[in-house]
């Protein structure tokens, strides 16, 4: 039986080595942590029935096939279409119930594919950076507009400098119409937070908050928010 006071987080996720970081954050902040990836996936009802908020975190990249495209032969994508499956039909429930959500870079992007946007499948120049074995994070400024849900949560709007792992995003041309921007590179205008305006609190930031040394503290809010409004579900 859950303890009615310490929330159950859903954490998505491709397998429990990647999930560390992310679980720690929730941890911190005083949440259970359920992991679910596609090896572990029993039902949506169950998971339903389990947690009182969801993480999507980071990972391989949406197939395009999920918004009607055909994968461009010329990038260095690769894909987890089991955890495509496992995100976006729980990601249905999840919203219907109105559970927070909190959506983290390729989290982000599907919960905009998850609303009927779309992707653009490479970005030039827009990635991490390799060094040997190691995988080094690049960094940019961000613009968060002031007064949205994710200013809100962090403490304050403006500009800010950012780490970002991905090469894969998303612009107002493919933005879901369900979902309103919040945040925007500083560098080429590619969507940094998006929210939804139609639900309590569903947030997905495309940088990576969980990587700390990497990024201002007070993003650890979006953990902590996260973790107190599913307090309020339980």
């Amino acid at each position: 039986m859950k303890d009615p006071n310490i929330p159950t987080i859903g954490l998505t996720c491709s397998d429990l080595e990647r999930s560390v970081p992310y679980t720690a954050m929730l941890e911190k902040f005083g949440a259970v942590v359920k992991l679910i990836t596609p090896s572990s996936f029993t039902s949506l009802s169950e998971i339903m029935d389990a947690i009182d908020g969801l993480m999507l975190s980071g990972g391989a990249d949406v197939h395009p096939r999920r918004y009607c495209e055909d994968p461009d032969p010329y990038t260095n994508s690769w894909y987890n279409e089991s955890l495509d499956d496992l995100e976006l039909s729980l990601l249905d429930s999840v919203l219907e119930a109105d559970l927070p959500i909190l959506a983290i870079c390729r989290g982000m992007q599907v919960l905009n594919v998850s609303m009927g946007g779309s992707l653009i499948q490479d970005i030039d120049g827009h990635n991490s950076e390799q060094r040997g074995e190691e995988r080094i994070s690049s960094y940019h400024r961000i613009f968060i507009s002031p007064g949205c849900k994710l200013a809100a949560t962090v403490g304050s709007g403006g500009f800010v400098r950012v780490n970002h792992r991905h090469h894969q995003g998303i612009t107002e041309v493919q933005k879901s119409d369900d979902l309103m921007a919040s945040a925007w590179s500083m560098e080429d205008g590619v969507i940094e937070g998006l929210e939804s305006p139609n639900h309590e609190w569903v947030l997905g930031v495309q940088f990576h908050p969980e990587r700390r040394g990497e990024i201002p503290p007070h993003f650890d809010k979006l953990f902590e928010t996260l973790v107190f409004k599913a307090l309020s579900t339980t």
